[in-house]
């Protein structure tokens, strides 16, 4: 199949997934009680966090010695940078594009507690993950790999026992689209449904990562930079999707969680699995891109901490990290 076709048929294939993934996720949320906070940062994202999960892990085992854990660290670090800059600002133009038809219009109605707990959590461990990269002592770097998955695993167990309680926004839940006669679909067909989501996300994902790899390649771009800013960008497809599904129903703490949590996800149990499955020795490139995500991230952290909410032209501003990093790689500063 021709890159460019192979292309617009990965973009529909993964836009179908993430319509029946949130459609399917919002309904496990309901069945166990949790509240949006937790399906968006939890269920939510890790679930689409699955096809960027898989790249680094195969390009690490698989990929070559030395190409294989450059483009594995690339694609580590390049996840939090799309999350943080690109995908909050692909978010605030959903907002403004379907500012019409949510209740709010352009004000974000989102529950501050879970995007503030969110993103500190994420300037803490991601901060962790990039400092260890200096350590010249290798038990050192294990044991704080070793501190990265536990801290995940508690910000799991934080995030479920203070998030019982339903969904938050008393909205009708639109019914399960692998049970549309049923009003209130069994636990397997949502699990199904989910299942069958993912599925496709991750062939989709496949498949424009291969795309847009040929199309990379013939003009000759790097492996690092190929993986810091292709493979992201294709794989972080999912939870931008979601996202612009979400915010354009009104459902913003679903749409900002989606991308927060998966931000807490990609700063710890990911880079955990660089640091023992490489010598985790980072590049001045992948330093930069590293700066980018934290520097937007604190932006966002200062204003839910000091204003209580977030706004949609920060969410715009975040766009002006990813720029630098992209001028980055104009100038040769990252290769």
């Amino acid at each position: 199949m021709n890159s460019g076709v192979l292309l617009v048929v990965s973009l529909v294939i993964i836009l179908i997934g993430a319509e029946i993934f949130t459609n399917g996720i919002e309904w496990l949320g309901e069945r166990l009680n949790l509240s949006e906070g937790a399906v968006g940062s939890i269920l939510a994202a890790v679930g689409t966090a699955l096809p960027e999960t898989l790249i680094p892990i195969i390009a690490i085992l698989l990929g070559g010695e030395a190409e294989g854990k450059e483009i594995g660290i690339g694609a580590i670090l390049g996840a939090p940078l799309m999350l943080s800059t690109l995908a909050m600002f692909v978010t605030g133009v959903g907002v403004i594009i379907f500012r019409w038809r949510r209740v709010h219009g352009l004000k974000l109605q989102v529950n501050k507690d879970v995007i503030r707990r969110d993103l500190g959590f994420f300037l803490i461990v991601f901060t962790a993950a990039v400092l260890v990269g200096a350590l010249p002592l290798r038990r050192w770097q294990l044991i704080i790999g070793a501190f990265m998955v536990f801290s995940y695993l508690w910000y799991v167990y934080v995030t479920i026992t203070e998030s019982k309680g339903g969904r938050d926004d008393g909205e009708e839940l639109r019914r399960c689209y692998f049970c549309f006669g049923s009003e209130y679909p069994l636990l397997r067909t949502i699990l199904f449904q989910v299942a069958v989501s993912l599925c496709l996300i991750i062939l989709g994902a496949d498949g424009f990562v291969t795309a847009v790899r040929d199309i990379a390649h013939a003009y000759g771009v790097p492996a690092f930079v190929l993986s810091l800013i292709i493979a992201p960008v294709a794989t972080e497809l999912p939870e931008k999707f979601n996202s612009i599904i979400w915010v354009s129903r009104g459902k913003d703490t679903l749409a900002l969680g989606n991308i927060t949590g998966a931000m807490v996800f990609q700063s710890s149990l990911i880079p955990a699995l660089g640091i023992f499955l490489t010598d985790w020795r980072l590049s001045v490139g992948a330093m930069v891109s590293a700066l980018c995500a934290l520097l937007a991230a604190a932006v966002m952290y200062v204003e839910v901490t000091r204003k209580g909410y977030l706004s949609t032209g920060t969410l715009l501003f975040c766009g002006v990290f990813y720029l630098v990093f992209l001028m980055g790689v104009i100038q040769g500063i990252i290769r």
